[in-house]
């Protein structure tokens, strides 16, 4: 992959990279489209990586299907597919670890601990083998999305970080590799999710400013669907993730919810009126 990277580059070409953990869905297609307009080659990775898994979280469970991946990305016209396995990442002997110190403390980090560590390691990883000149990620994951951006200019990557809107279905669930594990009536019920969001942004936008009462309509939404859980409901700062009990500015209102056993993300801006 290395020896490829070089290669592109040598001939003058620009990289745009779309790091994935497998089962490809319309969410993962719209970054590889947004890669495709990015830079001239695109190289798409699929790595289900353990390292961001907990103990008890889904590791061995988490969806596959290689070859749909590469119809998938076949057609959104990615260039190269890279697909190494644990052993040439993770060889025996492998102690080292990408820290972050501030970011990871809020919302999924909280209750998944190490998660972001294992997120950054293997990006960091990615960048090194794959060379690109810009990586594409998906604004669902907002924390990941913060995380990588801090963890880039800190660390002097030259790549460019570029997120992309949440690709919902026509219910406005965020599409998720983890929807597949929702049966029948808890798909139904996950689309509190959204629904939740939404009424916030539009309270918000009639002038709402108080988060702790947003928060608490919000909760009692999603309370009200069958077979769920609330991890968190929060609003934060958008660039430091730290909770803003005003909403004088726009911020990000960011929830993580188990429908049954599967656990659920997702988040929008609210911007007060103007």
């Amino acid at each position: 992959m290395q020896q490829r990277a070089d290669q592109i580059r040598r001939d003058g070409h620009t990289v745009a990279f779309v790091p994935t953990m497998g089962y490809l869905h319309e969410g993962h297609v719209s970054l590889m489209k947004e890669a495709r307009r990015q830079a001239d080659r695109v190289i798409l990775s699929i790595f289900v990586n353990p390292t961001q898994f907990g103990p008890n979280e889904d590791l061995d469970s988490y969806p596959r299907d290689p070859a749909r991946d590469m119809a998938l990305a076949e057609k959104a016209g990615v260039d190269l597919v890279f697909t190494p396995d644990r052993n040439t990442l993770y060889p025996g002997g492998y102690e080292t670890y990408v820290i972050q110190t501030q970011l990871p403390e809020h919302l999924c980090g909280l209750s998944r601990p190490g998660h972001f560590r294992g997120v950054m390691t293997i990006v960091a990883k990615l960048f090194n083998i794959v060379k690109p000149h810009c990586a594409v990620f998906g604004q669902k994951d907002y924390q990941q999305l913060a995380v990588l951006r801090r963890m880039t200019a800190d660390l002097n990557f030259d790549v460019r970080i570029i997120g992309a809107p949440t690709v919902r279905e026509t219910d406005g669930l965020a599409m998720s590799s983890r929807n597949k594990y929702l049966s029948e009536s808890q798909r139904t019920a996950a689309v509190c999710l959204f629904r939740s969001l939404d009424a916030a942004r539009d309270l918000a936008e009639k002038g709402a400013t108080e988060s702790a009462a947003l928060i608490k309509t919000a909760t009692a939404a999603i309370e009200a669907a069958a077979d769920t859980q609330i991890d968190y409901i929060t609003i934060c700062d958008p660039d430091t993730l730290e909770d803003v009990a005003v909403i004088d500015r726009p911020v990000l209102m960011a929830m993580a919810v188990r429908i049954g056993q599967t656990r659920l993300i997702d988040n929008m801006m609210l911007t007060p009126p103007a």
